[in-house]
């Protein structure tokens, strides 16, 4: 029996989401008890979790938020209507600690500690904690100083294309002043070196005004602001009247990945001729040298034209900055512009914003839509560093039966691991648009596919406005391997759901949305596969994608070589794992070079659209009728035919086609990927690097003490060791006072170095060992030539041909040095018969008497 889409309804939805109920609740006079023992639990940490405490504190909640009579706001932070029965408290205070012994928190209690027949609705499922709305609002770290001003823009279209900056030659390439000869009129305070805790709202305390103070009407100061969501400006200094040279702020926690600026500017003058630098770039190469512009947002045109983002700016100019001062170069972009207002206010960023809060705004609307809610599940995947929710959308049509549900394939989309890359996010903005639309293409493609959307995979980025890295100061798309948890949450989590799809279902494609900032055009990155069955298959979706969407994709510039570097990525992570086609797609900051739109900047619609453009190349790819495919498999195989012409073409050499041409592999064909090098991203986050280095340095002590010695061979040999050297210096003293101090000046290299010794030195010292105990009746009491490898060989026969009446130089310097020899005129004072000759024909060695071996019992 097919099963109904209302099987979904709504009084299971309000379940789902107590916090959005609007039921009105029955009013009653707080007991003044109950107010006190509020506060008094609320100093402690209960009933803020999801406010003021680490997300782990959420458990000390658990009893007060699933009990069905004790009810809070939405936000489990203000105050709200609590029972005043004794009784009934008692009821529920002995259902929840019955609740906390159960090993099974799934079934519902009731206040009679009767278990419910149903189960409890998965945890948090939509997390709302904002006191002032229905939206969690942002967790910042405890450092970072946050303006209350509401910041929103409108999604306005440009009324016409936007063409690129033609350059003009004549550009200015202005010189860089600083601080000591400009006046500073912005500048944010310094952060720690790691993330230690976050809250709501940031930084405690009364917001410090950072901008000038204006002197009066006629001052024409502009002023600065980025403590904002997504906002990122680290200093502003006047250099001139209408001159500003900029600071952009570095990932947080790190000292580098400075891309992605979004400020604010007040107090405009309309007929002036403003210039700003950006001072402090760090890539060489960039789109702004191609022809992009900034973007600027106006305030007051937006309120009375509905215009939105466009892109202005003349006299662009992207330059080297030369220092000379030993340090690594910067990079400037500059530009000059002119506001089309009076005291306006006036944003610019790198590319258009797409903020957390912008995500939230979007997914509440998702659930709020009672046809969408039926096919689209919101969950939590994961809290980040500063606990920050990471969606989940599950998107399907339900099946009609268990073995149509097991048959359906699964397509993993994720975005914004990169957080200054806000194109992915419109990109995943306009395919969710689509799949989640009325079309018959959509509701077709919900029937035959489950959809795992993770929309922002790096929450914490976005917010503090980084270009690159997370909280933990580190590249998260090269850590898709990560066991650390703790501080990669997002992406094991993501990795870890993506395996357990796998062990459901076939997953046909994972992509993940980025942006480029050096090349033009939306391409894809991908894998080889190796398999020679699916050969070339991995480059259908790519160009299927450049025929539905040839006037903004580019085939051409696609890669799918694998490099060393890049094996931390998602795309490489979940291609290992066993997803064929599995790619990153680069949106360009700029615009297109093809067709229609050559020359022009992209705008939200046009990487909006492209989101259609994917779930209409899916209809495709997996179209039952594989007329389409076959028709690219076989240009692919032509195109590869003539790109490997043309490499022996520059290599000088010929080559026959016709032959098994196919076993070239495409490695060789192809070049690197012209991706981020973010390899100095990589490595431990940066709140474990001092831990690192004193583990280190413990591994370093522990490899310099001794091992202990376990059994009694061991323990036998170190103790005859012991023996031997406590008898030689006994020995040797006794020379010494007898007059050949000269003689014997140190110990022989295997004593001295006895106690380091290893166990396979210890194995070689065993020969010698039985010379001692007298199993070798026919070798010398003490033959150093053979107890140790310390004396070098050309030395050791040098001794066995000269066979001089005593060896004295049982020193490491005298037998180290060939051109040393013992002085023949120098002997001992007993006679010669004392000490019997070797059997050998070795050199005789000085021997000493009592050096008896002892062993445990």
């Amino acid at each position: 029996m097919p099963v109904s889409r209302t099987a979904f309804n709504t009084p299971y939805r309000s379940n789902m989401f107590p916090a959005l109920e609007t039921e009105p609740k029955q009013e009653t006079l707080p007991d003044p008890y109950e107010d006190f023992m509020y506060h008094h639990l609320q100093y402690y940490g209960y009933f803020k979790a999801q406010r003021d405490s680490l997300p782990n504190s959420a458990t000390h909640q658990h009893a007060w938020k699933n009990n069905p009579r004790l009810v809070l706001n939405g936000s489990f932070g203000e105050r709200g209507d609590l029972i005043q029965d004794p009784l009934q408290k008692e009821k529920l205070l002995y259902s929840s600690m019955l609740a906390s012994l159960l090993k099974s928190r799934q079934l519902l209690h009731n206040e009679l500690s009767e278990a419910n027949s149903r189960l409890r609705e998965p945890r948090d499922l939509f997390a709302f904690s904002s006191g002032s709305g229905p939206l969690q609002a942002p967790r910042w770290p405890i450092e970072c100083e946050v303006i209350k001003d509401n910041i929103h823009h409108i999604e306005g279209i440009p009324p016409q294309p936007e063409y690129f900056y033609q350059p003009t030659g004549n550009e200015k390439i202005p010189e860089i002043i600083g601080e000591e000869k400009g006046t500073v009129v912005y500048q944010l305070d310094s952060v720690p070196t790691y993330f230690s805790s976050s809250r709501v709202g940031g930084k405690r305390g009364v917001i410090k005004e950072l901008a000038v103070t204006l002197q009066g009407p006629e001052d024409n100061t502009l002023l600065f602001e980025s403590r904002f969501e997504s906002g990122n400006l680290q200093k502003a200094v006047r250099v001139d009247t209408y001159e500003y040279e900029l600071t952009l702020r570095t990932d947080l926690y790190t000292n580098k990945h400075t891309q992605w600026f979004y400020f604010r500017v007040q107090n405009t003058r309309k007929d002036a001729t403003y210039r700003f630098t950006i001072v402090n770039l760090l890539k060489p190469k960039s789109l702004y040298t191609l022809g992009m512009k900034p973007l600027m947002y106006s305030q007051l045109d937006a309120n009375t034209h509905s215009l939105g983002w466009r892109r202005e700016g003349k006299e662009i100019k992207y330059y080297k900055n030369h220092t000379g001062d030993g340090q690594p170069p910067f990079y400037c972009l500059t530009w000059t512009i002119q506001f089309p207002h009076d005291q306006d206010t006036c944003f610019f960023a790198h590319f258009y914003p797409y903020t957390y809060t912008d995500l939230q705004c979007y997914l509440l609307s998702v659930k709020n839509n009672p046809v969408q809610s039926q096919f689209c599940k919101l969950r939590t995947l994961c809290r980040s560093l500063a606990g920050n929710t990471v969606y989940l959308l599950t998107i399907t049509n339900p099946s009609r039966t268990p073995q149509e549900a097991a048959a359906k394939k699964a397509v993993v989309l994720s975005a914004r691991v990169h957080p200054g890359e806000s194109n992915g996010s419109w990109v995943m903005k306009g395919f969710l648009d689509f799949i989640l639309s009325s079309s018959p293409d959509a509701a077709l493609l919900r029937d035959i596919f489950v959809f795992k959307v993770v929309p922002m995979l790096n929450p914490d980025g976005v917010i503090v406005g980084n270009y690159r890295c997370s909280l933990a100061g580190r590249d998260l798309n090269r850590h898709f391997k990560t066991i650390l948890k703790e501080s990669f949450p997002c992406i094991w989590y993501t990795r870890n759901m993506i395996k357990r799809l796998l062990e459901e279902r076939e997953v046909l494609l994972y992509c993940d949305f980025h942006g480029h900032s050096r090349k033009n055009n939306i391409f894809l990155y991908g894998c080889n596969n190796n398999d020679r069955k699916y050969w070339l298959h991995e480059r259908v979706f790519p160009l299927m994608l450049s025929k539905n969407a040839p006037d903004k994709f580019s085939f051409a510039s696609c890669n799918f070589k694998v490099q060393k570097c890049k094996e931390g990525t998602g795309r490489v992570v979940m291609w290992r794992m066993g997803i064929l086609n599995s790619y990153t797609m680069e949106s360009t900051f700029g615009g297109s070079t093809l067709g229609s739109k050559r020359d022009t900047h992209f705008s939200t619609e046009d990487l909006k659209s492209l989101g259609y453009h994917v779930c209409d190349t899916l209809l495709d790819f997996c179209d039952p009728d594989q007329t389409k495919f076959t028709q690219c498999l076989a240009e692919l195989k032509e195109l590869l035919q003539q790109e490997i012409l043309k490499k022996f073409n520059e290599l000088g050499q010929d080559m026959d086609l016709e032959g098994s041409w196919n076993d070239i592999s495409l490695s060789d064909i192809e070049s690197s990927t012209s991706g981020s090098d973010s390899s100095l991203s990589d490595g431990l986050p940066v709140h474990l690097l001092s831990t690192a280095h004193e583990l280190t340095w413990k591994k370093m002590d522990k490899k310099k003490k001794k091992k202990p010695l376990q059994t009694r061979k061991q323990r036998n040999e170190q103790y005859q060791k012991n023996n031997l050297i406590r008898e030689f210096k006994s020995t040797e003293d006794a020379l010494e006072r007898a007059g050949f101090a000269s003689t014997l000046q140190k110990p022989p290299t295997f004593f001295k170095n006895s106690g380091n010794t290893s166990s396979s030195t210890i194995k070689n010292e065993k020969p010698w060992m039985n010379e001692l105990n007298g199993r070798d009746k026919g070798t010398s009491s003490l033959d150093p030539p053979k107890a140790t490898s310390s004396i070098p060989t050309k030395n050791k026969e040098r001794m066995q041909r000269e066979k001089p009446r005593f060896t004295v130089s049982c020193s490491p310097k005298r037998s180290a040095n060939t051109s040393q020899e013992s002085a023949p005129d120098r002997k001992p004072s007993w006679s010669r018969n004392r000490f019997p000759a070797t059997k050998r024909g070795c050199a005789n060695m000085v021997a000493y008497p009592s050096l008896h071996v002892y062993t445990y019992p």
